[in-house]
């Protein structure tokens, strides 16, 4: 799994060099001082990780360094990263196989992806698709932003290029609607899993926080259980700030799981950390790049290490 972890050691590039320059190369081979350890408490709280974050893992570096006054860069980088798993255990959602999909007549697992304008949610549904469809599912994806204007083309672009199943109709459509067609689609094609795009919207707005609602209950007149996942996109970039739109979104909707997105670009990827400790939220992807094969599963292993440059640790 080496691959993978240089794609997460590169996706949060950003998020190390805002923790590595700050410290001056207090992750490579020399001995650590107080000075430098003042200089990681302030990248950390930089990163948006957070106070008790940072508290936990400057603890432990200090209790060290304590002992040993000889201690590497190298070695306080595993332990802040062996701190971090330790924070997140439990953090790493997984999907799996529906038991409900190994019979026949069975019925498809739907994914609600929920988020505001601009978290990239659309090109992330598309992705999603692509990455279940490559592990062997059949996959419909659902154009329910019928809000924003460029919604369903963008999504329709992304089906294409991928050849992915779509059920669309036009900007302005009943939402609900859409939703409703699209799981007899998915049912009649014997799709494993239905994927609904819904409008992007600011999560103060409650007019288009009751149509994510209305999408639930119209699903649900096919089968009460649905949306099985409500999963909230999210946009790393915003660091500390999307730990409000996650819990407004929590309440309202009783979200499942979330998904990062453009953590590639971002110094702030802390903030996974904070709304995991908040709201218990499991973390199913992190969008890492632009290609579909960016979007990848969540490890919290590969997070830890790679934010703190450490080397690729036993893969998971």
């Amino acid at each position: 799994m080496i691959g993978l972890f240089k794609k997460f050691k590169d996706g949060f590039a950003k998020t190390v060099a805002a923790i590595g320059a700050t410290t001056r190369g207090l992750f490579g081979g020399r001995r650590i001082d107080a000075a430098s350890l003042e200089q990681l408490e302030e990248a950390l709280y930089t990163a948006d990780f957070g106070v008790e974050t940072t508290t936990e893992i400057l603890d432990e570096i200090r209790a060290a360094y304590r002992k040993d006054p000889e201690l590497r860069g190298a070695q306080a980088a595993e332990i802040g990263a062996a701190v971090l798993a330790r924070v997140l255990a439990g953090a790493e959602g997984s999907l799996g196989t529906p038991a409900q999909n190994e019979a026949e007549g069975r019925l498809p697992t739907v994914i609600a992806m929920i988020g505001v304008n601009g978290s990239g949610k659309t090109t992330t549904t598309a992705k999603l698709a692509w990455r279940l469809k490559e592990e062997g599912q059949r996959v419909t994806l659902a154009a329910c932003d019928t809000f924003r204007a460029a919604a369903v083309e963008q999504l329709k672009s992304w089906a294409t290029r991928l050849d992915l199943d779509l059920v669309a109709s036009h900007t302005g459509a009943d939402a609900a609607a859409v939703a409703y067609d699209a799981w007899a689609a998915a049912k009649a094609r014997g799709s494993d899993t239905l994927i609904v795009d819904t409008a992007g919207r600011l999560h103060t707005k409650s007019n288009l926080m009751e149509e994510l609602a209305k999408i639930a209950r119209v699903l649900q007149k096919h089968d009460p259980s649905a949306p099985q996942h409500r999963w909230l996109v999210v946009d790393g970039s915003l660091g500390s700030n999307s730990i409000e739109q996650a819990r407004v979104f929590h309440k309202h909707f009783g979200l499942t799981g979330l998904v990062l997105t453009k953590l590639d670009g971002t110094s702030r990827g802390g903030a996974i950390v904070g709304i995991w400790r908040e709201l218990r939220l499991p973390i199913y992807f992190v969008g890492l790049g632009e290609q579909p094969e960016d979007l990848q599963p969540f490890s919290v292993e590969n997070y830890a290490r790679a934010v703190f440059g450490c080397d690729a640790g036993t893969p998971n």
